[in-house]
């Protein structure tokens, strides 16, 4: 269901599958925008921590008893690509940046997701 690990992203497609099926891994959703951004839309269930302040890395999102895959997501992908590097350099290996970010996941997946 999830990528595999030397893949870096995760299709809105395949997130939209894991999020509906009920054998589906345990994972975080991570939008790594900023809180003005995510004030406008978000993907529901989504956790907001900006990629601005990754420098300071919340200790949850790379704690290693917290074995959850992340999935992370932005405007378009490039913030999340960043965020999903920073935390596997940083050990977190099960980390993957959704494609096309909430752009694509407006237009392909839920278009109540207001675009912006």
């Amino acid at each position: 269901m999830l990528p595999a690990t030397d893949d870096f992203e995760i299709t809105p497609a395949a997130l939209d599958a894991l999020r509906r099926s009920p054998d589906a891994p345990s994972f975080r959703l991570i939008d790594c925008r900023e809180e003005d951004e995510f004030s406008l839309c978000h993907i529901e269930g989504a956790e907001l921590y900006p990629l601005s302040r990754f420098a300071d890395a919340p200790a949850s999102l790379l704690a290693a008893d917290d074995d959850r895959a992340l999935i992370v997501y932005c405007h378009h992908g490039m913030r999340s690509m960043n965020a999903t590097m920073f935390l596997r350099n940083r050990g977190r290996e099960r980390v993957w940046s959704l494609a096309g970010g909430i752009e694509l996941w407006s237009t392909s997946i839920d278009p109540t997701v207001p675009r912006y």
